[in-house]
Formats: structure tokens, sequence, C-alpha cells
């Protein structure tokens, strides 16, 4: 290391504990944009998935309750999350990609456990692009319209 250069934690994590939060009224709108967008994104994924895989026309895990339900609570819990990664770090965002892609993957074990049991491939692989497609719009909502304060 340098002379005056300054060593920096892993993901930043400095521990601003509450300086560097984003506002909780633009957490909670930014929440609910990302549950509605996450819900249209899967709706038409799920519209999709039948035209590009045909023998995956009436899977019951396409329908909207199926769907819907899970995302819903999923979001819930990422954007409850956005906060209190930004306890941990003035430069959270970084952190909360890294944690976003974690969970996504994650995500895909339910999805690998029904293929694995029998469930259509082709269906299955609808099922992780709408995984996919929750994180890349939760992420940015979060992020973004509940963007983090600076801390003074």
């Amino acid at each position: 290391m340098s002379a005056g250069s300054t060593r920096t934690a892993p993901f930043g994590l400095d521990l601003p504990m509450g300086r560097a939060q984003p506002s909780a009224v633009r957490t909670v709108i930014a929440i609910v944009v990302a549950v509605v967008g996450s819900i249209a994104a899967c709706a038409v994924l799920a519209a999709l998935g039948p035209i590009v895989f045909p023998r995956t026309v009436g899977y019951e895990h396409y329908a909207f309750a199926d769907y819907a339900k899970l995302t819903t609570i999923g979001v819930i819990g990422a954007g409850i999350g956005w906060p209190i990664v930004t306890l941990f770090s003035t430069r959270a965002a970084r952190l909360y990609l890294w944690l976003a892609i974690i969970v996504t993957v994650v995500s895909f074990a339910p999805d690998l456990w029904i293929w694995w049991k029998g469930q259509d491939g082709q269906a299955v692989f609808v099922l992780i692009v709408m995984h996919v497609a929750v994180a890349a719009v939760t992420y940015p909502a979060m992020v973004f319209i509940a963007p983090q304060r600076r801390r003074a």
C-alpha cells in the first residue's frame, strides 16, 4: 500500500448505521413499483412461455395466482432488505447487487427441484427467467427510486 492511500473494507462496509438510509416514503414507493413491475414482467413471460414452448400450454405455474403471490412476497423481502443493507455501507448499491445475484441464483433451487421431480424443462426454464426478470426489475427500482442518502 502506498503512502497516503486508504484501505476500504470489502463491499464498502463502513457501518453508517442509519445515517445513509433511503427515505421511508421513497422505499415504500420503490417496493410498490417493484412489485407491480415484477408481476407485469412475470405475466408477460407466462404469456410468452406457451407461445415459445407450445408444449407448456396450460402449465400450472403460469397461473397468475401462482406466481403473483410468491413474487409479491419475494419483492417485499428484497425491498425491506435494501434499507437494511444501507445500515452497513454508504456505498450499499454494490453489496445489494451481489446479494440480489446470490438470492436470485438460490431462488432457482425450487425450480430445479420440480424439474428434477419430472416437471417439463421448458416450463421450468421460463420460471427461471421469471426469477431473473424479478431481480432485473427490483434492483433498479430500489436503488434508483429510493436512493441511499449521502452521509453528512
